[in-house]
């Protein structure tokens, strides 16, 4: 039980505080092993197909084990001299997993670039947060690529780590966490990541599937009670929650441009080369500022709808496991 209150004091304090930028955080830190440990396989094991593959293999096992199984370890060895302190560092875990204020805030930063600075200010705002090539898009483009980010981040940035650590504690976010980063950093299909990112991206997929899914059906529960479309969020989520070459970025991403009344996706840019991407969403209106807001609403609704379902689902395998 104490893992679950570990969760709701790690959501309490992302709320209130976010992600301070002079505070070490946990996923820097992964990032860097991630990084560390791509340059020493890639010396190790041969640069083939098959190569490439165990080695992004042996990555997966390493970082993904290794950070979960620390995690583990610290918390239980804390426990045997202070269980008090052993839920202060797992409330401290707890907290650096969840997402849902810095992406907010991000996300509305674009917003405050557009009204006040101008485009170019509002490119350099959105690059920060999305992976796409930024420098030609029109307003409606920057706009449309921040709520995009912030109906996607839903799902990977707050519902999942929610759900694994309501689940499985720290650990379990911990583990969550580290494959997402990894098929943040490795999981490109170029020519360096091609085989190299394979297991990452498979495994992120996997983890995903479910809470991606849930993330579309609770933004479609909570739209309506912070003033949006829901019974629109249902008909869009339920149509393109497919529309996407990822197996699981449609689904809030439909949801949420359902409950805005837009249209999401389409082409996009990627280092410079176009991907053809279908559209998600009906072309009621045009995008606006404005809905920049309305999707941070709509993802501050679903992160606490998320916690109770989080809550829930802990104490029933607490329950089962008694």
């Amino acid at each position: 039980m104490s893992h679950l209150i570990a969760l709701v004091c790690g959501y309490v304090l992302d709320a209130l505080f976010g992600d301070p930028y002079q505070m070490p955080h946990i996923i820097r830190l992964i990032g860097t092993l991630i990084s560390g440990a791509e340059r020493l396989l890639r010396r190790i094991f041969p640069p083939t197909p098959l190569g490439e593959r165990m080695a992004g293999a042996v990555l997966v096992m390493l970082v993904a084990g290794g950070c979960s199984g620390c995690t583990w370890l610290v918390l239980g060895l804390l426990s045997r001299v202070s269980p008090q302190l052993a839920w202060v560092v797992e409330t401290f875990v707890c907290y650096q997993m969840l997402a849902a204020k810095q992406l907010r805030i991000e996300a509305l930063r674009v917003a405050d670039a557009l009204e006040n600075e101008g485009l170019v200010a509002a490119r350099t705002a959105v690059s920060m947060i999305v992976g796409r090539d930024t420098a030609e898009l029109d307003e409606a483009g920057v706009v449309r690529a921040a709520v995009e980010t912030v109906a996607e981040n839903a799902s990977d940035g707050v519902v999942a780590p929610l759900l694994f650590m309501a689940v499985g504690g720290a650990p379990a976010g911990v583990l969550y966490k580290a494959v997402n980063t990894m098929d943040s950093m490795v999981g490109y299909k170029n020519d360096r990541y091609r085989y190299f990112g394979t297991v990452a991206a498979r495994l992120d997929d996997l983890l995903n599937w479910v809470p991606a899914r849930l993330t579309g059906v609770l933004m479609c529960l909570v739209a309506p009670l912070v003033g949006l479309d829901g019974a629109g969020a249902w008909r869009i989520f339920l149509r393109d929650r497919r529309k996407h070459a990822s197996p699981n970025s449609a689904h809030p991403e439909a949801a949420c441009a359902g409950a805005l009344g837009v249209r999401l996706a389409g082409p996009a840019s990627y280092f410079g080369v176009v991907h053809d991407k279908p559209y998600i969403g009906d072309d009621n209106r045009l995008i606006e500022r404005a809905d920049i807001g309305r999707a941070c609403r709509l993802l501050k609704a679903t992160s606490l709808a998320a916690l109770v379902l989080g809550l829930a689902l802990g104490l029933l395998f607490a329950w089962g496991r008694s």
